[in-house]
């Protein structure tokens, strides 16, 4: 059993084939469970973001688990295998702390991505998926992305995603404190959009969610207001600016719903920003004339005007990663030998209590103290020394040369001896 990594992300699919595989967080625990059904795959975690969806296991063959993907999600096996990559043990501990670390996103450095694979973790420990070695991984991970971000000027200068939408919003609309926005959505990256859109004072701030509660603290916090999702129909062309993301599998948002709120617009021009995936907004909408709308993908080019800068971080981060990869990749092997030491101590400890159980025979019939301590010592000695002695008495040339080398690291002899 190793460790492997696979799945795909922004660097190796579009938008439209990372939507097909995305998991809803409600589902995980059922996917994880789904997966791990089978002996073939040990140990799981999956992380699904905008950028990513990716399955972290302990398996024989990494192959069960990408056929396992593309069936979970009723996709052809051959449509998703271009975009598909699978790491090897050491790849895979490398690509994780890199994650972790914020060097293989989209925004370079960015510190949401930890906290997505912290619950990534939380989800697989609550659904029984997280075995030791994952564990382990997922630990030193944290452990390495602190380190990084502690050491290195890596979240220097970083544009995020929320930041990049206000930018192009701007390149739309000479001044944001004058336009109307919706969000719909309530989580993290629509507080974080929030936060930066209500730096600019628009003129009127309101939250769509399906939860109103949860709408209404957030909305609090940036003295906006609140409606329902069902309402976003009536109410959309009221607004200039729209950013969804949320959780949904179908499009909240469709090209009906945009073409009737342009109409009432009198074709003013609508900025809309879709950070879901699956995406929320029908990707048809982007066609119309009068509607600006970017995806995810589409803020790649705003988000990487940062990166130069911080070239040295990177490749800072790159060696304190190369170095914590090393020390995992020993602990592993380390491992590997716990069976085996595990079974030779069983084997002495066996030897060793019925040795005792029969020094205490001859105890009790009266023999010499000395002499059963004696004899014990003999006997013990003979039991642990016989399969080693027998091993190199039987051995080939070749093979003994390698058994008398073993041996004498093993028993720390010496040539003299």
């Amino acid at each position: 059993m190793a460790l492997f990594t696979l799945g795909i992300n922004h660097h190796t699919a579009p938008l439209s084939v990372r939507e097909q595989v995305a998991f809803n967080a409600d589902r995980l625990h059922h996917a994880l469970a789904d997966l791990t059904r089978t002996d073939l795959v040990r140990e799981a975690a999956i992380l699904s973001t905008c950028n990513r969806t990716e399955i972290y296991c302990a398996a024989d063959n990494p192959d069960t688990a990408v056929e396992w993907l593309a069936q979970y999600h009723s996709v052809e096996r051959v449509t998703l295998q271009p975009y598909v990559y699978t790491l090897p043990q050491r790849e895979a501990i490398r690509h994780v702390f890199r994650v972790a670390s914020g060097l293989d996103s989209m925004v370079i450095g960015e510190p949401q991505i930890l906290g997505q694979m912290k619950d990534a973790v939380r989800c697989a420990e609550e659904a029984g998926t997280l075995g030791t070695h994952l564990h382990k991984m997922f630990q030193r991970a944290f452990a390495v992305a602190k380190e990084v971000r502690s050491t290195t000027a890596i979240g220097a200068n970083t544009v995020s995603m929320a930041a990049a939408g206000v930018h192009l919003a701007e390149r739309i609309f000479e001044r944001i404190a004058d336009q109307r926005i919706l969000f719909v959505g309530a989580g993290e990256m629509i507080e974080l959009c929030a936060t930066h859109f209500a730096a600019r004072q628009p003129k009127e701030l309101v939250i769509a969610n399906r939860t109103v509660e949860r709408a209404q603290a957030l909305a609090e916090r940036f003295g906006g207001s609140v409606i329902r999702l069902d309402e976003i129909a009536d109410r959309l062309g009221h607004f200039d600016i729209v950013v969804s993301c949320t959780g949904s599998q179908l499009p909240i948002i469709g090209l009906g719903m945009v073409e009737r709120a342009i109409k009432q617009r009198r074709h003013r021009p609508m900025f809309m920003v879709d950070l879901a995936v699956p995406r929320d907004i029908e990707v048809e909408v982007g066609e119309m004339d009068d509607v600006f709308l970017y995806t995810v993908d589409d803020l790649a080019q705003v988000v990487e005007s940062g990166l130069e800068s911080r070239q040295a971080a990177v490749l800072e981060a790159e060696d304190i990663i190369t170095a914590q990869v090393e020390t995992f990749i020993g602990w592993l092997e380390t491992r590997d030998s716990v069976p085996l030491i595990r079974s030779l101590r069983d084997t002495a400890e066996r030897a060793r209590r019925h040795e005792i159980e029969h020094a205490m025979k001859l105890l009790a019939k009266g023999e010499n103290p000395e002499k059963v301590l004696d004899q014990l010592s003999h006997r013990l000695t003979n039991k642990f020394l016989h399969a080693p002695t027998q091993a190199l008495n039987s051995a080939d040339a070749d093979e003994r040369e390698a058994l008398r080398h073993a041996a004498a690291r093993l028993f720390h002899l010496h040539s003299n001896e």
